[in-house]
């Protein structure tokens, strides 16, 4: 049971990436599934998440309107397309997933991590 996200790298402001997180072993059918980033000496934050059993969405303020949470669940992929980057989203992102997040942007609330992936926004 694993998951592992891939798509980040250097990218200037204004720019675009997308983040993906497979799962291995289990299906998201039954979870939330969110993304993290944290900066190092700062505290992991929650930056959305998308629930697998209906679909509904969360994003913290301030991603709002610039990224969007996805998934495709013939794959087993949720995705996370980051627009209008600016260098405060600078650091590594995490895909985490959990079967009942009470409170989706609290990290203590998901049992299963990925490894990270690093976003670099060059301003």
């Amino acid at each position: 049971v694993q998951l592992v996200e891939s798509g980040g790298g250097l990218v200037q402001a204004g720019g675009s990436l997308r983040l993906s997180c497979a799962a291995s072993g289990f299906t998201f059918e039954e979870y939330g599934i969110g993304w993290f980033r944290q900066v190092e000496g700062k505290e992991r934050e929650g930056v959305a998440m998308i629930s697998g059993y209906d679909g509904r969405t969360y994003y913290a303020d301030s991603v709002k309107g610039r990224f969007t949470i996805s998934i495709n669940s013939a794959k087993n992929m949720v995705y996370l397309q980051m627009n209008s980057l600016t260098s405060d989203d600078t650091g590594t992102y995490y895909c985490a997933a959990d079967t009942a997040p009470l409170v989706w942007a609290a990290p203590d609330e998901y049992r299963l991590w990925g490894q990270g992936t690093q976003v670099t926004v060059s301003s």
